[in-house]
């Protein structure tokens, strides 16, 4: 069987992900207050009680992500990507605390076939619900899922270079405090063509459904 390389478009994806920016969170208090001068007849000082704290920090559902490469099935990764080891390969990132991610890839004959998984903590349901707003906001091409998570979308698509198409699929869910990210995509080098529409959308989702099975409980 002759060996065909990868188009550009799919050589880039196999290169690590771009380093991920993560944001810091940075307490400061206020200096305290000093105590009102007392009077010159006051025959002993004032005692300070201990102070209780005004308010504390929420614990978050899910404290971290989970390891990656774990969250999608042997089962389902053997369906999707076919010659593809099953213990796929953990994106780099710059804090594992905040974000992980795994991907699979393969060619099989003349079809290629890409599926990666990333894994975002915020530190509120309320951040995460915000975040996953602003990322489909001008999206115009999103579908809703039903069935993932509190929310998730599903958008598609077909680009083509050098007479080689590839059409590609991203399912993003939120649960809790954690956004989940699936990317499915994939390409036939021999016809030029690519996996139907509706492969890819229900690859991207299946796979989705593990991972966000694997999150586990949110109570």
């Amino acid at each position: 069987m002759r060996s065909l390389p990868l188009p550009v478009t799919l050589t880039v994806r196999l290169l690590p992900v771009a380093v991920l920016a993560c944001v810091g969170w940075a307490w400061s208090t206020g200096p305290m207050s000093e105590p009102a001068a007392k009077d010159k007849g006051d025959a002993a000082p004032q005692s300070s009680a201990p102070q209780s704290p005004s308010a504390s920090v929420a614990s978050k559902t899910y404290p971290k992500p989970p390891e990656p490469c774990g969250t999608v099935t042997a089962k389902t990764v053997k369906a999707l990507v076919p010659d593809a080891k099953t213990a796929g390969k953990e994106l780099s990132a710059t804090d594992e605390s905040v974000r992980r991610g795994c991907s699979w890839s393969a060619l099989k004959g003349y079809d290629y076939r890409w599926l990666d998984v990333s894994f975002e903590v915020k530190n509120s349901d309320a951040l995460a619900k915000q975040s996953y707003k602003d990322g489909g906001a001008d999206d115009s091409k999103a579908s809703p899922l039903a069935g993932l998570g509190d929310e998730a979308r599903v958008t598609s698509s077909l680009t083509t270079k050098d007479k080689q198409d590839t059409r590609e699929s991203v399912v993003t869910v939120r649960k809790a405090n954690v956004l989940v990210t699936v990317t499915y995509n994939g390409s036939d080098f021999e016809s030029k063509g690519a996996p139907s529409n509706d492969t890819v959308i229900k690859g991207a989702r299946q796979a989705a459904g593990d991972a966000v099975a694997a999150l586990g409980s949110a109570d």
